[in-house]
């Protein structure tokens, strides 16, 4: 009795074991099923130590990838505002800069007269705005204060979603080094701009000329952020689009240097942008294609020495700026018809396509702009149409990348 009593405590015991083991393997296979990496046919999660994190792969790629062109989209919004801000000359209107301290606004009467009171102890006010009122500071305080916001909140943008891919190991060796370097950037470039707008603030008794930000100090702002920008968009492009296999030949090889050449100088163009616009180059000859009365006006080269005219005399950054634009226009047309002797993919064609049809609408922006004496919204538009011919320019330079072998 004894003996039949223990079998049949044993024989129950085996049962209830293996149904529990029947019944975790099921919530095992439930739950790996609501894994959309493993959904997707992936490699799942890799153990180490305590800490549980992804492998890279594809579906990581494109998380990673949209994540990186979702950022530099919101560099393109901090580069288009930082445009309008100084066309409406309202990039010196927060006379001093902190981090935490300056995200709460002036709220009472008292806080608003206090900050107009700093601003009218500097130049601009001085010299420029001396009869400004106060609704009319409000106005181009709050245009940099939107410019500064945002800038923190692109900070935000990439510092945060790199720290959570970081720790979960979504990020491979060489995609850890870029990311590290982009947060690195993304930094710098805040710094950057209070340096700029410094530059503004300080008392020039030698000068003559309206107070505003140093033309340098514009330029390595503008084409900090255009780094950042195109550094973003390329990771991204590379990580979202599968590439092409195309056949190495020469012609393919000449192709990819053109199209590199090309981006290369509408980068440049771009950047010469800063010049002109730091200099208010645009409003010393309004008239297309000739300059005034001729091709090429008598003060070209009036400063002294001759180097100094290309980045202080606005009568030479404007005219750089033209022979910038015209060339590459040039170029990208050049690279269109060479690109019609060969067989390319639908979306490397579109690109190219695209990338000629902006050319021309920009080349017709920045006449406009010229004609009708930089009006503020169409100045901002022709700002914006560089970057949609520098995204168009490498898009086409990732339809166009060799396939890592």
């Amino acid at each position: 009795m004894l003996v039949t009593n223990l079998r049949s405590l044993v024989a129950c015991g085996c049962r209830t074991a293996r149904q529990r083991f029947q019944l975790r393997n099921n919530i095992q296979q439930r739950v790996s099923w609501r894994d959309p990496l493993v959904k997707r046919g992936h490699s799942s999660v890799a153990q180490s130590g305590t800490a549980a994190g992804f492998i890279p792969n594809g579906a990581t790629d494109r998380i990673v990838g949209r994540w990186l062109l979702a950022c530099s989209g919101m560099v393109v919004g901090a580069v288009v505002l930082g445009g309008v801000t100084r066309l409406t000359e309202s990039g010196l209107s927060m006379v001093d800069w902190h981090l935490i301290k300056e995200m709460k606004p002036p709220g009472s009467q008292g806080e608003w007269e206090a900050e107009f009171q700093k601003y009218q102890q500097f130049p601009e006010f001085k010299f420029l705005n001396h009869d400004m009122t106060l609704p009319e500071f409000k106005f181009i305080w709050f245009m940099e204060y939107s410019h500064r916001m945002w800038g923190r909140l692109v900070g935000l943008a990439y510092i945060l979603p790199a720290v959570y891919f970081w720790r979960r190991g979504y990020l491979n060796r060489t995609m850890k080094g870029r990311v590290l370097g982009l947060c690195g950037f993304v930094c710098f470039q805040g710094l950057l701009g209070w340096y700029m707008v410094k530059s503004g603030l300080e008392e020039k008794p030698e000068s003559y000329d309206v107070p505003r930000v140093s033309q340098y100090r514009l330029a390595a702002h503008l084409g900090s952020a255009l780094v950042l920008y195109c550094a973003s968009l390329w990771t991204g492009l590379t990580l979202m689009l599968p590439p092409h296999t195309l056949p190495a030949t020469r012609q393919l090889t000449l192709l990819r240097r053109f199209a590199r050449g090309t981006g290369g100088l509408v980068f440049l163009t771009a950047l010469s942008g800063a010049f002109v616009a730091g200099l208010d180059a645009g409003l010393v000859y309004n008239s297309f294609p000739k300059m005034g009365e001729s091709w090429i006006p008598d003060d070209l080269l009036a400063f002294s020495p001759t180097l100094k005219n290309f980045f202080e005399n606005p009568t030479t950054v404007q005219f750089d700026h033209r022979i910038l634009g015209i060339g590459s226009v040039a170029a990208i047309t050049g690279l269109y018809l060479f690109s019609r002797r060969m067989a390319l993919p639908r979306r490397a064609r579109m690109a190219m396509t695209s990338l000629l049809a902006m050319a021309y609408l920009q080349v017709g922006l920045g006449i406009s702009t010229l004609l009708l004496y930089v009006p503020t919204p169409l100045a901002a538009t022709h700002q914006s149409g560089s970057l949609a011919l520098l995204t168009l320019a490498i898009w086409l330079l990732a339809e166009l990348r060799r396939v890592a072998k």
